[in-house]
Protein backbone atom coordinates (compact mmCIF):
# COMPACT_ATOMS: atom_id res chain seq x y z
CA UNK A 1 0.00 0.00 0.00
CA UNK A 2 1.48 3.26 -0.77
CA UNK A 3 1.67 6.39 1.02
CA UNK A 4 -1.10 7.87 -0.31
CA UNK A 5 -3.79 4.94 -0.15
CA UNK A 6 -2.62 5.01 3.42
CA UNK A 7 -3.68 8.33 4.04
CA UNK A 8 -6.71 7.94 1.77
CA UNK A 9 -7.45 5.08 4.09
CA UNK A 10 -6.90 6.58 7.14
CA UNK A 11 -9.51 9.90 6.14
CA UNK A 12 -11.96 7.18 5.25
CA UNK A 13 -11.89 6.11 8.27
CA UNK A 14 -11.82 9.17 10.48
CA UNK A 15 -15.18 10.32 8.29
CA UNK A 16 -16.87 7.27 8.50
CA UNK A 17 -15.93 7.27 12.42
CA UNK A 18 -17.55 10.93 12.52
CA UNK A 19 -20.28 10.05 10.09
CA UNK A 20 -21.56 7.12 11.82
CA UNK A 21 -21.31 8.99 16.01
CA UNK A 22 -22.87 11.38 14.94
CA UNK A 23 -25.43 9.51 12.97
CA UNK A 24 -26.02 7.37 16.44
CA UNK A 25 -25.89 10.10 18.55
CA UNK A 26 -28.36 12.33 17.02
CA UNK A 27 -29.72 13.44 19.94
CA UNK A 28 -31.51 16.97 20.83
CA UNK A 29 -33.93 18.84 22.63
CA UNK A 30 -37.42 18.02 21.69
CA UNK A 31 -36.07 14.33 21.35
CA UNK A 32 -38.02 11.23 23.74
CA UNK A 33 -35.34 8.80 25.39
CA UNK A 34 -35.49 5.18 24.48
CA UNK A 35 -33.87 3.15 21.97
CA UNK A 36 -33.24 4.59 18.10
CA UNK A 37 -32.53 3.03 15.10
CA UNK A 38 -30.85 5.15 12.17
CA UNK A 39 -30.55 4.31 8.61
CA UNK A 40 -27.75 5.81 7.26
CA UNK A 41 -27.52 6.39 3.32
CA UNK A 42 -23.93 7.59 2.56
CA UNK A 43 -22.46 8.92 -0.91
CA UNK A 44 -18.78 8.28 -1.09
CA UNK A 45 -17.59 10.91 -4.29
CA UNK A 46 -21.08 11.00 -5.74
CA UNK A 47 -21.79 6.88 -5.63
CA UNK A 48 -24.22 5.69 -3.29
CA UNK A 49 -22.62 3.24 -0.77
CA UNK A 50 -24.20 0.20 1.05
CA UNK A 51 -26.96 1.58 3.67
CA UNK A 52 -26.25 0.85 7.37
CA UNK A 53 -28.57 0.45 10.44
CA UNK A 54 -27.69 1.26 13.72
CA UNK A 55 -29.69 0.79 17.21
CA UNK A 56 -28.96 2.59 20.15
CA UNK A 57 -30.08 3.68 23.63
CA UNK A 58 -30.30 7.30 24.28
CA UNK A 59 -30.96 7.57 28.09
CA UNK A 60 -32.81 11.00 29.31
CA UNK A 61 -29.29 11.90 30.12
CA UNK A 62 -28.28 11.76 26.79
CA UNK A 63 -31.09 13.88 25.23
CA UNK A 64 -30.85 16.20 27.82
CA UNK A 65 -27.09 16.48 27.51
CA UNK A 66 -26.89 17.74 23.66
CA UNK A 67 -22.83 18.99 24.21
CA UNK A 68 -21.87 15.67 25.69
CA UNK A 69 -23.98 13.33 23.64
CA UNK A 70 -23.58 14.85 20.17
CA UNK A 71 -19.90 15.16 20.04
CA UNK A 72 -17.74 14.04 17.41
CA UNK A 73 -14.92 15.52 18.44
CA UNK A 74 -14.20 13.23 21.10
CA UNK A 75 -14.11 10.38 18.86
CA UNK A 76 -11.36 11.94 15.99
CA UNK A 77 -7.75 10.06 16.47
CA UNK A 78 -4.31 11.61 14.95
CA UNK A 79 -6.59 15.07 14.36
CA UNK A 80 -7.26 18.33 16.42
CA UNK A 81 -10.87 19.25 15.32
CA UNK A 82 -12.42 22.90 16.11
CA UNK A 83 -16.29 23.25 16.32
CA UNK A 84 -16.56 26.05 13.74
CA UNK A 85 -20.76 26.15 14.16
CA UNK A 86 -23.16 25.42 16.35
CA UNK A 87 -27.09 26.03 16.34
CA UNK A 88 -29.79 24.02 18.71
CA UNK A 89 -33.26 24.56 18.82
CA UNK A 90 -35.90 21.97 19.37
CA UNK A 91 -36.37 21.51 16.06
CA UNK A 92 -33.42 21.40 14.19
CA UNK A 93 -29.15 20.81 15.22
CA UNK A 94 -26.94 22.17 12.78
CA UNK A 95 -22.73 21.88 13.37
CA UNK A 96 -19.76 21.79 11.25
CA UNK A 97 -16.77 20.78 12.35
CA UNK A 98 -12.72 21.81 10.97
CA UNK A 99 -10.00 19.33 11.42
CA UNK A 100 -6.56 19.32 11.25
CA UNK A 101 -3.68 16.37 11.73
CA UNK A 102 -2.09 13.82 9.13
CA UNK A 103 -5.81 14.55 6.90
CA UNK A 104 -7.43 17.92 7.32
CA UNK A 105 -11.39 17.30 7.09
CA UNK A 106 -15.13 19.40 7.13
CA UNK A 107 -17.57 17.81 8.64
CA UNK A 108 -20.43 19.08 8.66
CA UNK A 109 -24.41 17.77 10.46
CA UNK A 110 -27.54 19.27 10.39
CA UNK A 111 -30.89 17.36 11.68
CA UNK A 112 -34.25 18.48 11.25
CA UNK A 113 -36.78 16.68 14.60
CA UNK A 114 -40.13 16.84 13.37
CA UNK A 115 -41.25 14.99 15.83
CA UNK A 116 -40.36 13.80 19.37
CA UNK A 117 -39.81 10.08 17.90
CA UNK A 118 -38.52 11.01 14.24
CA UNK A 119 -35.25 12.90 12.62
CA UNK A 120 -34.01 13.27 9.11
CA UNK A 121 -30.12 14.69 8.71
CA UNK A 122 -27.59 14.93 6.26
CA UNK A 123 -23.78 14.85 7.41
CA UNK A 124 -21.40 15.88 5.09
CA UNK A 125 -17.48 15.11 5.23
CA UNK A 126 -14.88 16.40 2.92
CA UNK A 127 -11.14 15.15 3.36
CA UNK A 128 -8.20 16.96 2.07
CA UNK A 129 -4.49 16.60 1.94
CA UNK A 130 -2.01 19.58 1.13
CA UNK A 131 -5.40 21.41 0.04
CA UNK A 132 -6.27 18.95 -2.36
CA UNK A 133 -9.75 17.73 -1.81
CA UNK A 134 -9.25 13.53 -1.55
CA UNK A 135 -12.72 12.07 -0.40
CA UNK A 136 -16.49 13.43 -0.22
CA UNK A 137 -18.84 11.97 1.88
CA UNK A 138 -22.79 13.19 2.35
CA UNK A 139 -24.70 10.68 4.35
CA UNK A 140 -28.53 10.92 4.83
CA UNK A 141 -29.80 9.83 8.17
CA UNK A 142 -33.42 8.42 9.11
CA UNK A 143 -33.86 8.11 12.87
CA UNK A 144 -36.71 6.49 14.54
CA UNK A 145 -37.48 5.66 17.99
CA UNK A 146 -38.62 2.35 18.18
CA UNK A 147 -39.34 1.65 22.06
CA UNK A 148 -37.94 1.91 24.83
CA UNK A 149 -34.68 0.94 26.50
CA UNK A 150 -33.43 -2.85 27.37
Amino acid sequence: MSALDLHCARACGLAVALILAAAQTGAADGLRAGQWRAINSPEIDGVAGPVQQSIRCLTPEAVADLDTTFSPISRTTNSTCERVEHESTPQRLKWRLQCTGQIDMDVAGEFTFDSPEHYTAVITARSFMLGRLMQSIRTSVEGQRVGDCP
